[in-house]
């Protein structure tokens, strides 16, 4: 199985929670956050991702890749921190309690 097809679920598991929230208080203050979120998390996949592979920790058969990077780091690595910023906080309003 090849990265960009293994990363489809979790897009897809992200995007259907985002979107179930849509309705909820506070949902453009939450994309807000979740960007911001996002964006920090994948400057950091950025940096170690590529200090990890300059340092020979890991590698990835290219057969498996997309082609396209980020310095050494296949673009499919940023996928994970882009879903846990927005999915993360979309669960966590989807089974939050209704306050009284």
């Amino acid at each position: 199985m090849s990265y960009p097809l293994l990363v489809l679920p979790f897009l897809a598991l992200t995007l259907a929670a985002t979107v179930a929230t849509a309705r909820r208080p506070r949902f453009g203050q939450r994309m807000i956050s979740s960007a911001l979120a996002a964006i920090a998390l994948m400057l950091l996949t950025a940096v170690f991702d590529n200090l990890m592979i300059a340092a020979d920790l890991y590698s990835y058969p290219a057969e498996h890749l997309s082609g396209l990077r980020v310095g050494a780091a296949p673009l499919e690595d940023f996928a994970y921190p882009l879903c846990a910023a927005f999915l993360v906080p979309a669960v966590w309003t989807l089974t939050e309690r209704k306050r009284a």
